[in-house]
């Protein structure tokens, strides 16, 4: 017996898709048979790449899309309607994680103001209009969701980041984003559930990972003793946009490896 993970004639908006967690998630929609719009900054070569391994643009499409404003955000919605005439599922998996320490008595205003703009300021529009389209659409059959929405935190926004108070607060305020609109938006049938990674191995944490001292520090605080496949992120992400999530929502869930655990 097979346990089928299908979406076919569900479209898809992954924010950040063509690198990392966002391009694994891509990915493993397209496999479950969903039609998939995702944005990207400057990795046009990465996009490319990853639409035509999709299966191209009658599958899967790339907008080059800035998302730093809540006008920006909802513009990402509109494109992905324009695309295939709905949207089923948000996926909001974009950020910034400044890489330098930063103590908050020096922390640049232009620092905090960029991390909650792109963190958090375009995740206002990203879901207002998604939310718009959904109930827009209608409410799907008995039993069956309207709509998915899934925030990607961080243990960060869960136990706080020492000299990185901008990035813990934006993704802090994801978690709490989740469940006010949870409890909200279940009697439209829109699901919102949180996805919290731990350490992943993706371009962005590269340059930590790549520190043999600062390695050694991460890793020794991850029971599982190392940092996630992307692909170990995207599984729990498109598990929450299918029916065997059916009775989730409002849910934080945790994977990290047991590292928020002991942090």
């Amino acid at each position: 017996m097979s346990l089928p993970l299908a979406l076919e004639d569900k479209v898809v908006l992954v924010t950040g898709g063509s690198r990392g967690i966002g391009a694994a998630t891509v990915r493993l929609f397209r496999q479950a048979g969903a039609r998939v719009v995702f944005n990207y900054r400057s990795a046009k070569a990465q996009a490319e790449a990853l639409v035509a391994e999709c299966g191209g643009g009658a599958f899967c499409v790339a907008v080059e899309q800035e998302l730093s404003s809540p006008a920006e955000g909802r513009a990402l919605v509109g494109k992905t309607v324009d695309a295939f005439g709905r949207i089923d599922a948000l996926v909001v998996n974009h950020g910034v994680w400044p890489p330098k320490d930063a103590p908050i008595a020096e922390m640049a205003e232009a620092q905090w103001k960029t991390t909650l703009a792109v963190n958090l300021d375009s995740v206002f529009g990203l879901v207002q209009a998604a939310v718009a389209e959904m109930k827009r659409q209608g409410a799907a059959a008995s039993g069956h969701a309207a709509g998915h929405i899934v925030l990607i935190s961080s243990t960060a926004g869960q136990r706080g980041e020492a000299f990185h108070a901008d990035y813990a607060a934006s993704k802090g305020a994801l978690i709490s984003m989740t469940k006010g609109l949870a409890t909200e938006l279940a009697p439209h049938g829109i699901y919102v559930n949180c996805v919290a990674p731990g350490w992943v191995a993706t371009e962005m944490s590269a340059p930590a990972l790549g520190n043999p001292a600062m390695r050694e520090r991460i890793f020794a605080a991850i029971p599982l003793g190392r940092v996630a496949d992307p692909m170990e992120i995207a599984g729990p992400i498109v598990f929450l946009c299918t029916p065997l999530a059916g009775f989730m929502t409002g849910e934080i869930v945790n994977v990290n490896g047991g590292a928020v655990l002991v942090g």
